[in-house]
């Protein structure tokens, strides 16, 4: 199992850098589905538990009017969130800064403390428990190989929610996921990304 994960996460980081490689952002959004259908299907580390009767996620159409190239606003109060876990203990977080989208609300962006260290941005939309995650979905997780960009040195991070993806535990129980915090939660509907089957 060690090495299939090694092997998702490998796949994982060369989507992404197919991702911010492709220039037009609808194209890169295609790729991203394409990838990300491929592997929640066929690979052996996928949290798909029944995997020869999935048929793939739904991905909401691309809007160009929810991606962001936006400034980390690190003028906060440092936060730590702590989340436990069922194999990994505790997983601790700190608020290094948030972001402003314009029409949707600010997400708080973390910084995974323990070893490997990465950007970390989940989203809660209006929509969850009923077309999204009910937990929420990451926008960026950067030690897992999410990244969708920005100039770092400049202080800038691209948040694109047509990229909003459902973490492992809306797969199965196996899995322990930090979920969306209530900073991290916008009133606004996100019928992109990755969406939950329609009952």
């Amino acid at each position: 199992m060690s090495l299939e994960t090694a092997d998702w996460r490998r796949h994982v980081f060369a989507l992404y850098e197919a991702v911010r490689s492709t220039a037009d952002p609808a194209q890169a959004h295609k790729l991203w589905q394409t990838g990300r259908d491929e592997l929640l299907k066929t690979h052996p580390a996928s949290p798909v538990e029944e995997r020869s009767s999935y048929k793939g996620p739904e991905i909401g159409a691309y809007r160009p009017d929810l991606r962001f190239d936006v400034a980390i606003d690190n003028d906060v109060e440092p936060v730590r969130w702590e989340v436990p876990s069922a194999t990994d203990g505790v997983i601790p977080f700190s608020r290094v800064g948030v972001v402003h989208l314009p029409d949707i609300g600010d997400l708080d962006v973390w910084w995974l403390e323990s070893y490997g260290g990465g950007l970390f941005v989940p989203v809660k939309d209006a929509l969850a428990g009923k077309r999204t995650y009910g937990g929420g979905r990451y926008l960026i997780d950067t030690v897992k190989g999410a990244d969708l960009g920005g100039d770092y040195r400049d202080g800038r991070l691209v948040i694109d929610l047509n990229f909003a993806y459902n973490p492992s535990c809306a797969y199965s129980p196996r899995w322990t996921c930090p979920l969306a915090p209530k900073t991290n939660t916008v009133i606004v509907p996100l019928p992109v990304g990755e969406l939950t089957p329609r009952l």
